[in-house]
Parts: structure tokens; C-alpha cells; sequence
């Protein structure tokens, strides 16, 4: 005697909630040198003001220094610089992006900080031909959303020193 089992469509309520959980296709959006850029909204542990960073010795140059958050000790990495980017104006504040690689607490330091972005209905397109180099190597692909390019950042390439 054979089996078979059949799936049943979760009803209009739980369709919702699961609707709202779809973390797979939800990214932070940010903004560095007026490009929109994104990480997966579950790599992201918070988004901070700008915050007082000490400097570190003789730590590479993306490094920004050391934030405490909350007792925590997090490496702020200046993604303009890791872009190949110039700096910031002196009367502007970098926004942290903190993000979990490895175990670890990283705060990615961004122009400005935009929405979560649900792109279920867009596909991931690799990175155009065109791209920078130095961009390709930490991007994971793109989304063309209605007026700009949606740049997704693969966060262990760019936290990959």
C-alpha cells in the first residue's frame, strides 16, 4: 500500500507573518559616495549614530579604529576607504552598520543609512562587466530596482583583510 501526503497552503494569517519573515530576500541599505549599497538584513546586528572611534596602531588603512558598544570591543572599518573612495567632508558624520562575521562584531562606516529593501520579486544579477575591479571583488551582485542600481556588499570578502 503506497503513501502520499499532501501540503497544505498555510492559511491568509500565518501567510502574512511568513510574508513579513522573508529575511531571505531583505537587505540594509546604505549609502557611500551616494551609491546604494546593501547586506542581508540577517547579517546585520544594529545600526548606530555616528560614534567616538579610537584609533588603532599600525592597523591597516580600511581600519577606522575601535568602537565600545556596550562593553563590546567592535573594528570599525571605513568602507570608503576599502572602496578606494575619498573621504568624507570634515562636517560629516560617518552612520555604523554593525554587522556579525566570523563570530565577531564589525561596524561598517557609511554615509547614510537607508530602509530594509525587500527585493522578493527581483533577481540577483551578477556584477556588471564594468564594475571597478576593486568593487567586483566585494560585491555579490546587483539589483536594478526602478531608478538605480542596488549594490549587494558580500560582507566576508569585504571584511576579508
Amino acid at each position: 500500500m503506497s503513501q502520499s501526503a499532501t501540503l497544505q497552503e498555510p492559511s491568509s494569517t500565518q501567510n502574512g507573518i511568513e510574508n513579513q519573515l522573508d529575511y531571505l530576500n531583505q537587505y540594509v541599505s546604505f549609502f557611500v559616495d551616494e551609491q546604494l549599497l546593501g547586506v542581508p538584513v540577517n547579517a546585520v546586528q544594529e545600526v548606530l549614530n555616528p560614534q567616538v572611534i579610537t584609533r588603532t596602531p599600525k592597523a591597516k588603512t580600511e581600519i577606522a579604529g575601535l568602537l565600545n558598544l556596550r562593553g563590546q570591543i567592535v573594528t570599525a572599518v571605513d568602507l570608503r576607504k576599502r572602496l578606494g573612495l575619498p573621504p568624507l567632508a570634515d562636517d560629516q558624520q560617518s552612520m555604523n552598520v554593525v554587522v556579525r562575521y566570523n563570530n565577531e562584531s564589525y561596524s561598517l562606516l557609511v554615509d547614510e543609512v537607508g530602509d530594509v529593501i525587500n527585493v522578493s520579486g527581483e533577481t540577483l544579477q551578477p556584477p556588471p562587466q564594468t564594475l571597478d575591479p576593486h568593487w567586483k571583488s566585494v560585491t555579490s551582485g546587483v539589483f536594478r530596482l526602478e531608478n538605480r542600481l542596488f549594490v549587494i556588499v558580500d560582507e566576508s570578502s569585504l571584511l576579508d583583510f
